[in-house]
């Protein structure tokens, strides 16, 4: 065959294979899903549109995230300052506790078992391995118990009349009233926490986190009212 016509043969050849491949190409791409289909005519803007739409919906994601976790350390250290000021009450109640049993003691016969379990929950509260949260519980009860120690004195008019009990009781209850003022400061800071770990979306962060409700602290069911006292006076 002349070599010329060997040319053509290739050339005719190549041409078909050519032919053939970009058929295959126009099939692969009519039958292929739309999004995997290459941008044609006006098609460009709408996929760089789409672009733009999945970055702006990443950057608000990661600017909300971001928000909501700061808010979320924000609450939790508000609590822990809330805690710090309480505590500084808290450990003034402790240095009453001791003295109040010693000055009721000999005079309550039947109350041996609410003395003993106050002395418990002081010493228990004062453990330097408790937890915040744990130790929100023991004050709890030790407020319940101490309410009830004051209630009982009632039926002591003996302890009523007791200089030093009276003492010690004016100072208690001034204690108790600035406890009080700390203890609302405190629960508002745990009401705003704990619904920040609990509401949607915040909630998902907030387990990432680890972050767990904190108990609030109890209002004494007695009021302080019903309870006499002199002014308050320094007991050294």
């Amino acid at each position: 065959m002349p070599e010329s016509m060997q040319w053509k043969s290739h050339l005719t050849s190549i041409r078909t294979q050519a032919v053939s491949a970009w058929l295959k190409i126009k099939i692969a791409i009519f039958t292929c899903p739309l999004s995997l289909r290459p941008a044609t005519g006006a098609e460009p803007l709408k996929t760089i549109g789409m672009l733009y739409a999945i970055i702006a919906a990443v950057f608000v994601l990661l600017i909300s995230t971001i928000l909501i976790f700061n808010a979320l350390i924000r609450n939790k250290n508000d609590v822990e300052n809330a805690f710090a000021s309480i505590d500084v009450m808290l450990r003034r109640r402790y240095d009453l506790i001791p003295k109040i049993v010693e000055a009721v003691k000999a005079y309550m016969t039947y109350e041996r078992e609410l003395l003993t379990e106050l002395t418990g929950l002081r010493i228990k509260a004062l453990s330097q391995t408790i937890t915040p949260e744990e130790r929100v519980i023991i004050e709890n009860r030790l407020g319940q118990q101490l309410t009830s120690l004051l209630v009982a004195v009632e039926n002591y008019p003996d302890l009523k009349a007791s200089t030093n009990f009276l003492q010690l009781q004016g100072t208690l209850n001034e204690v108790e009233e600035q406890l009080a003022a700390s203890r609302r400061a405190f629960n508002a800071a745990v009401t705003l926490y704990n619904n920040s770990i609990e509401v949607f979306p915040s909630n998902l962060i907030a387990s990432m986190m680890n972050y767990k409700r904190r108990t609030l602290f109890e209002i004494p069911t007695v009021k302080r009212e019903e309870i006499s006292a002199k002014p308050p006076v320094n007991i050294s």
